[in-house]
């Protein structure tokens, strides 16, 4: 009698020990199936506020340089150049050792006559520079001056000041500090 009784408290907790498991996987089931069935998750807040904050940095600069370094009266930036740039920056510092904080800004605009350095930015000064990136800003030529403009420049106003106009295109070269063999890396964008 006592085998007989051990057999079926083995049998029962056996079933127990089954009814538990099926429990256990149908929550985890469901718990992917919600996971699925849940639209994507927006882009993580402080990334986008980072691009936001560095778009703006981008904005500024040409701004400041557009008194002391262009000597223009306008700076014209397609809709969203800057923070295009913004997101190819955060791109090329996510696989540094400290981030974005590690790096140096080299800001130049490219003429005909070459390029003019408009500004140099530490990101954060309290961190080692790992890593350079210089950021080109490129003129856009197929821009015809108008006539107004012409006119305005030469003969009726003579401090007027032309409006530099951007292209929608950008150059990133990206110059890493902490290793000799690493060389250097340029993006066409």
């Amino acid at each position: 009698m006592v085998a007989t009784n051990k057999m079926k408290s083995k049998s029962t907790e056996g079933q127990a020990e089954r009814r538990y498991a099926q429990v256990c996987m149908e929550k985890e089931l469901d718990f992917w199936a919600r996971c699925l069935a849940e639209p994507p998750m927006a882009p993580d807040v402080t990334e986008d506020r980072t691009c936001q904050q560095l778009a703006k940095m981008f904005e500024n600069c040409l701004s400041r340089a557009k008194k002391t370094t262009l000597h223009c009266s306008s700076v014209l930036v397609p809709e969203k150049l800057t923070r295009k740039m913004a997101h190819e920056v955060l791109r090329l510092a996510s696989c540094e050792p400290c981030g974005l904080r590690g790096c140096i800004f080299y800001i130049h605009l490219e003429l005909e006559k070459g390029c003019k350095q408009l500004e140099r930015i530490t990101y954060d000064s309290s961190v080692v520079p790992t890593f350079e990136l210089t950021l080109v800003f490129k003129q856009d030529g197929t821009a015809w001056p108008s006539l107004r403009d012409f006119f305005m420049g030469s003969c009726f106003a003579p401090t007027f000041r032309h409006v530099l106009k951007l292209s929608p295109g950008f150059r990133l070269v990206k110059k890493k500090l902490y290793s000799t063999s690493a060389g250097t890396v340029i993006e066409e964008c």
